[in-house]
């Protein structure tokens, strides 16, 4: 996520070990700093996306819906209610961002590698990198998302046999609904990379912008800079796609509820029904709400891995210390281990061989 150079969105041709620990431990930390935030936030984003809005008050007082499902909530399922399905999205969030940033990184040092005259990564490429690590990480994460929904959702449908955990969920889904049940939502997962692939982009070139505004580094932009950079760019991702996350919802919860007459029979079935019956309002159901949740989650996420991350390479010894004690595992000679002796027989051997080719 970091640059070299002034303002610019580069990035290292080569990721050591050493960072690909600083890019996991940071995301996985942010990430779950920022679920546990807005946890409250997303359970009421979840269940009007499945649910639609909820009835209207008695007085016939028109409320905030964030406030009145706040209201219901609590009253009918206490504060534990606000918090459900936090487990699963911790647990889904340490290898979702450690998954995300790490591939994401390493997607970036690859195409960079592929620029002999410039580590600069254009908009394409952040994209590519992008949308590849979103790939990852919807793939390695998707049955955790799906626990997640359902318990969110589950204290909506006093019909259905309540999951009692985490753990819980994933074997009676997988009992009841085999392996493709943990992978329901999975395709419109896969279209949420569009996600990503506007927002990092968007986030890389801001904090390139502000950075050459300030005439400083991104590396060295200040909290409140990543906190302007992360919001805006979060912003514009999620109102171009927020669509797919209705659809993911629906099909992810349906299969809890198997009984009910609201049944998807896939991807775009769900789209027909949601249009038919909703219209285009019925993608957007839940959006302002999403909007509270992810643009403060996305600032925490962002910030909170950007200073991790500085602390982290702070802490953390140099690999090139270890390096320094001898030759390289690979057989090659380190340069570093004498430096004269290895600058004198890499001499020598380019001598010969230049001796060898020459007519």
């Amino acid at each position: 996520m970091g640059s070299e150079g002034g303002g610019q969105s580069s990035h290292p041709l080569r990721i050591t070990v050493r960072e690909l620990i600083c890019h996991a431990c940071s995301g996985a930390t942010a990430g779950a700093i920022a679920a546990t935030f807005v946890c409250p936030l997303d359970v009421i984003k979840t269940r009007l996306q499945v649910h639609g809005l909820p009835t209207a008050s008695k007085t016939g007082v028109r409320d905030s819906v964030i406030i009145t499902s706040l209201q219901h909530i609590i009253k009918t399922e206490g504060l534990k209610g606000l918090y459900r399905g936090l487990s699963p999205t911790i647990i889904a969030l340490l290898p979702n961002w450690a998954v995300y940033f790490t591939v994401y990184e390493q997607l970036k040092g690859l195409l960079a590698s592929h620029d002999n005259n410039s580590a600069q990564l254009t908009i394409g490429e952040n994209m590519v990198a992008a949308a590849g690590a979103g790939a990852a990480t919807a793939i390695v994460t998707n049955p955790l998302w799906v626990v997640k929904t359902r318990l969110q959702t589950q204290g909506m449908r006093t019909s259905v046999v309540p999951y009692t955990g985490v753990l819980s969920a994933l074997r009676r889904i997988v009992h009841e609904e085999g392996l493709r049940g943990l992978y329901s939502g999975v395709l419109p997962s896969l279209a949420g990379i569009s996600h990503v692939a506007i927002q990092f982009p968007a986030y890389e070139k801001i904090k390139s912008y502000m950075a050459k505004k300030g005439n400083t580094t991104v590396d060295r932009l200040s909290p409140s800079d990543v906190a302007i950079a992360s919001s805006i760019s979060k912003v514009l991702a999620s109102i171009m796609t927020y669509p797919h996350e209705v659809i993911r919802s629906r099909l992810q919860e349906q299969g809890q509820a198997r009984h009910t007459e609201v049944q998807y029979a896939g991807v775009v079935d769900c789209i027909r029904k949601v249009f038919r019956k909703e219209g285009v309002s019925g993608f957007y159901r839940g959006c302002a709400t999403n909007l509270l949740r992810t643009t403060p989650s996305a600032v925490i996420t962002f910030t909170s891995y950007e200073m991790i991350h500085r602390f982290l390479h702070q802490v953390l010894p140099p690999e090139r210390k270890k390096s320094e004690a001898g030759p390289r595992s690979d057989g090659h000679v380190n340069k570093s281990w004498p430096n004269k002796r290895a600058s004198a027989e890499e001499s020598k051997i380019s001598q010969t061989h230049s001796n060898k080719i020459t007519p």
